[in-house]
């Protein structure tokens, strides 16, 4: 008797039940390596391009020392708070992911929780962050993962608004330090006011896209966010909100552990601006990012503080907590998903 069979994508028509049996085992086999070796890949080639990134970065080894000596001296609670406050991290940009998901589908925090470690994973190796849309919808039924990727884009957008009034904020505390700064004042000012109509009016986006033919195939997936209400869009800017405070607020417990000087002006107007910069240059990996941002943070709280190798060092400690241990977790739970369903 005939059989058909779909392998990797393709159809297979055979009369032999000896092919139609082989090809749906090597089918079944594929979907087992993606599956279950995908997630210890990913962990081995994060680890070492970690290692391999560190190693390129100047005073690292000063760094490090440092690091290892505020580890052990009295201002080691510090720290800890500042390791204490990454899960709540997290844990709002997880309820962010919760409440957006809601028009598509119930999930569980631990669940949206899950999924944005696993976002955080894959963007490492993605120019601009962008597997982090993969990694979150892997978490959505197979049927709505494709909607999933605009609710995670209108998310983004909130977390970037936040960004932005707070840059525009920084910009204007160190307008007497920074060169043309009513240029960038402005065109910051430009891109936030484009970025809310955006944000608050996705329903004429959706709209104005539904009247492009050239959109008509996309319609099912991009009409989603035009059902947002309004006070969901202020709730997730709030959350955003609270999720930037509590960057600040880690930055803050390690530029006093590693003895910058700097008040808390001039860690939230310093790097607010940092912030700003990071999100609007270009970077082709999460790890080319590290380079960035370490730069950005010296260029720029080098203006109120000398202490160099201490801005080094909490800039690296921070991205110890915030991005590489959660990445390391994600690509640990990336094991427990099945992107395939074994039939």
């Amino acid at each position: 008797m005939g059989g058909l069979v779909i392998y990797y994508g393709s159809l297979i028509v055979s009369s032999d039940k000896r092919v139609v049996a082989t090809c749906m085992l090597l089918n079944k086999n594929i979907k087992l390596i993606i599956n279950y070796v995908l997630g210890p890949l990913v962990f081995l080639v994060l680890a070492y391009s970690i290692y391999r990134q560190i190693g390129r970065q100047r005073d690292w080894l000063q760094s490090l020392q440092q690091i290892k000596k505020a580890v052990e001296g009295p201002r080691r609670w510090q720290i800890g708070m500042a390791v204490l406050l990454m899960p709540l991290n997290w844990g709002i940009e997880a309820r962010k992911w919760q409440l957006l998901i809601g028009s598509v589908g119930r999930i569980s925090f631990r669940n949206a929780f899950k999924a944005v470690l696993t976002g955080t994973t894959l963007a490492s190796f993605t120019p601009n962050r962008m597997g982090e849309y993969l990694g979150r919808i892997l978490y959505i039924p197979e049927g709505q993962r494709l909607r999933g990727i605009s609710l995670t884009i209108a998310g983004s957008i909130a977390q970037l608004l936040v960004t932005l009034t707070a840059g525009v904020a920084g910009i204007f505390y160190l307008r007497e330090r920074l060169d043309h700064p009513f240029i960038l004042f402005f065109t910051v000012i430009a891109l936030w006011t484009a970025l809310t109509i955006i944000y608050f009016r996705l329903s004429w986006l959706v709209g104005l896209l539904d009247k492009s033919p050239a959109w008509g195939r996309y319609k099912k997936y991009i009409k989603v966010p035009q059902d947002f209400r309004a006070n969901i869009l202020i709730r997730i800017l709030f959350l955003s909100f609270l999720r930037y405070a509590v960057f600040m607020i880690q930055y803050q417990l390690l530029f006093s552990v590693f003895g910058t000087g700097l008040t808390g002006a001039q860690v939230w107007g310093g790097m607010s601006v940092v912030f700003l910069v990071m999100a609007i240059v270009p970077t082709f990996t999460f790890l080319t990012e590290l380079g960035l941002r370490w730069e950005a943070s010296i260029q720029i709280m080098e203006l109120f503080s000398g202490n160099t190798v201490g801005i080094f060092a909490a800039s690296f400690g921070i991205w110890l907590i915030n991005l590489i241990i959660p990445a390391l977790a994600g690509s640990l739970l990336i094991l427990s998903i099945k992107l395939f369903r074994n039939k």
